[in-house]
């Protein structure tokens, strides 16, 4: 288990550092192209396109790091006042059923990314390939998909606890026990 650590504190990094870098650049792009819009009167044709890119990357990439944080949306009104067997099997079955769904949603963005690329279909102001900006769907989708099926194995593995992203008994991101 412990290279499975490894490999989520690598995964959580990535995440980290593309979100990171996402909001940096588009706040730089979509700034940069007000100010040039203001003071010489001329928006920068790729603005626009950029900022589609960012959020994409950050949309996608976003929801892995918010199922790995727990910040994702949540019904629980109802969940909260069941018997705690019937809202862990419940846990269990929604993050299991949420991960098969996101590995499916992952292999059809890369279907649809190889579409893209087999069409060489590019962006309008910047002949950007499409299937560049579309490769992080599919990428979202899969690491997502990773952190609910850890989800429903930690709640498997932990009989005592529900786990649900905010709270982790054994398995620290920093990659070692706690």
């Amino acid at each position: 288990m412990r290279w499975l650590q490894k490999v989520d504190h690598i995964q959580s990094l990535l995440e980290k550092w593309i979100i990171s870098w996402s909001v940096i650049g588009m706040t730089v792009v979509l700034i940069g192209n007000v100010i040039a819009r203001s003071l010489l009167g001329d928006s920068w044709t790729f603005a626009e396109e950029v900022g589609q890119f960012f959020i994409v990357l950050v949309t996608f990439v976003g929801l892995s790091y918010c199922a790995r944080r727990g910040r994702h949306l949540k019904m629980t009104a109802i969940v909260e006042m069941l018997p705690f067997k019937v809202r862990k099997g419940l846990v269990i079955v929604i993050t299991i059923s949420t991960s098969i769904l996101l590995f499916y949603l992952s292999f059809l963005a890369i279907q649809y990314t190889w579409l893209l690329y087999d069409m060489g279909r590019v962006t309008p102001a910047l002949r950007v390939p499409l299937y560049l900006v579309t490769l992080f769907v599919p990428l979202g989708f899969f690491f997502g998909g990773i952190q609910y099926l850890r989800e429903g194995w930690l709640n498997i593995k932990y009989k005592q606890a529900v786990i649900d992203g905010t709270q982790d008994p054994n398995w620290s991101e920093q990659g070692g026990e706690t």
